[in-house]
């Protein structure tokens, strides 16, 4: 095989194997902790980008049909389709992660790195920053603070959400103001909000989010107050992002 063919299937192999390390991580908490103790979404969505991307983002492909299933629970008697539990779910994506691995390495070599071209694609989450050095940054801390959160790593997934959020904010109040730096993150939000960049998603950020500059180190935070920062910060990206 080419050198540049065989780089690109191990590129997509790589990317697919870390996915299914991540899942393995999850499907082992899962056996200890309840299944709603444990927020699966930030892998999932991965994983949903990759099949896509393998499949071609055709809905009839084998794979995708695979990923759909994955999620249902079909009763013998013929009853009505519900959903999955999320440790159900976790093993079955597994299977269909380890299934796209097979498939890819065993498939015909230019047709594999033809495939391989598209299943890794780097994430673009934040082109809307107009600091061009930021974005990389922003988007391996955005994957850090999901992965923390998986593996319930909650301080980590908190603190790395919050100076997300702050920066993306900074990022769009620095255009037009060049005294940015001294303001405390509450008057950044204030800031934004009153020259309508954001709308009004922070009012939903806990108290301990808007002073985490501070934090002692015997503040506890949960898991819910690190939900509530991504959640904020997904909708903080929207108002920032209106095309995404």
């Amino acid at each position: 095989m080419d050198d540049s063919l065989q780089t690109q299937r191990d590129v997509a192999l790589a990317h697919l194997n870390r996915l299914i390390a991540r899942g393995r991580q999850i499907a082992d908490r899962l056996k200890t902790i309840q299944d709603s103790a444990v927020d699966i979404r930030a892998w999932q969505q991965d994983c949903a980008t990759a099949i896509n991307e393998l499949s071609g983002g055709s809905k009839a492909h084998w794979l995708s049909r695979a990923f759909s299933q994955a999620f249902l629970v079909r009763p013998a008697d013929g009853g009505v389709v519900i959903e999955a539990s999320a440790a159900d779910i976790v093993d079955r994506l597994l299977a269909v992660l380890a299934q796209a691995a097979a498939s890819l390495t065993t498939m015909d070599p230019v047709d594999a790195a033809a495939v391989a071209a598209t299943a890794a694609p780097a994430p673009r989450r934040f082109d809307f920053v107009h600091t061009a050095e930021l974005r990389g940054v922003l988007e391996q801390a955005y994957a850090d603070s999901g992965r923390a959160l998986e593996a319930g790593d909650v301080h980590r997934a908190f603190i790395t959400s919050c100076v997300i959020l702050e920066a993306i904010i900074t990022d769009a109040i620095a255009r037009t103001r060049d005294d940015v730096a001294a303001w405390p993150f509450e008057a950044r939000i204030a800031a934004a909000e009153t020259a309508g960049l954001i709308r009004g998603g922070c009012a939903r950020l806990p108290a301990v989010a808007r002073t985490y500059r501070d934090l002692a180190p015997d503040v506890t935070v949960s898991e819910r107050d690190a939900k509530l920062v991504r959640q904020v910060l997904h909708v903080v990206m929207r108002d920032l992002d209106p095309g995404r």
